[in-house]
């Protein structure tokens, strides 16, 4: 064989060894958390997300990764540190030598709407598993609109006294596992609030009850805020049709309300101590 054949086989030989490298002996980070995604180069810009103002975002890598010439190494990444942050945001790097890495970012509450920058960094402490450190860009939009509110039926009926579930649905679109509180306006001296998780890109369904006291036609207003900031909120109007029932009604009397002549009125007050007796 010619010298120059075996100098092409050899070079072609060397060029197919190195198209058969996995990918995984590439330094990469996996993240976890917002969503599943890998890394691989220097200095890339990666979008995480919607996250409204003062609410608190964790983001989460594996800690395996690998060096351009070993095997996965499942303790690569011993540290993830967050920089760059705009003015007034508040972070707090990861912990380190663990299995799973989580830096937690907190917005200012007055953040302005708009898209922000800043730096997180894998490290390899030391460098003893040569790996050094990777870096890249995240970015976040934020802005109030991070949720979407849904609440069935539109319509209750209910007799008076009694107590009916509205089911509240909130479709969490932002990166923050938010804790919202639910609460009612419109219904007399009724001011019962709930309090509940959200997670992120999930969406959840509560049940909220309310109870009216006296028959009525009732515009009421479903209101859902964020506790991270009053400027998270989005109300939907449900419209509450009470019935009147005996108890209601003998209920009724005890506030004055006559229905019959003047000498019914030792009955009146039979059919008040009853409707008392009851709603014991």
């Amino acid at each position: 064989m010619r010298p120059n054949t075996i100098l092409r086989a050899a070079l072609l030989a060397a060029f197919l060894s190195l198209m058969l490298i996995p990918l995984s002996s590439a330094t990469y980070i996996t993240i976890l958390q917002p969503f599943n995604y890998t890394v691989n180069a220097q200095n890339s810009t990666l979008y995480l997300g919607k996250d409204g103002p003062g609410q608190t975002f964790y983001v989460t890598i594996s800690a395996a990764t690998a060096n351009s010439t070993g095997p996965v190494n499942n303790l690569g990444w011993n540290k993830f540190v967050v920089s760059g942050l705009p003015n007034g945001w508040i972070a707090q790097n990861s912990s380190l030598y663990t299995p799973t890495l989580s830096v937690k970012i907190t917005p200012a509450a007055d953040t302005q709407n708009g898209s922000y920058g800043f730096n997180l960094t894998a490290v390899n402490v030391g460098n003893y598993s040569k790996l050094g450190a990777l870096r890249f860009r995240a970015i976040v939009n934020v802005t109030p609109d991070v949720f979407k509110l849904n609440v069935t039926p539109v319509t209750v009926y209910e007799k008076a006294g009694t107590s009916t579930d509205i089911n509240v649905s909130i479709n969490n679109t932002g990166v923050s596992d938010s804790l919202f509180v639910i609460s009612v306006n419109g219904i007399p001296a009724y001011n019962i609030t709930q309090s509940v998780i959200a997670l992120h890109h999930t969406t959840e369904r509560f049940t909220y009850p309310v109870t009216v006291s006296e028959p009525g036609v009732y515009s009421v207003n479903i209101d859902v805020k964020s506790v991270a900031s009053s400027l998270i909120s989005k109300q939907l109007n449900v419209t509450l049709i009470t019935k009147a029932t005996v108890l209601s009604d003998y209920s009724a009397i005890g506030s004055g309300i006559d229905t019959f002549p003047i000498i019914y009125e030792p009955v009146y007050a039979v059919m008040y101590l009853i409707s008392r007796l009851f709603a014991q």
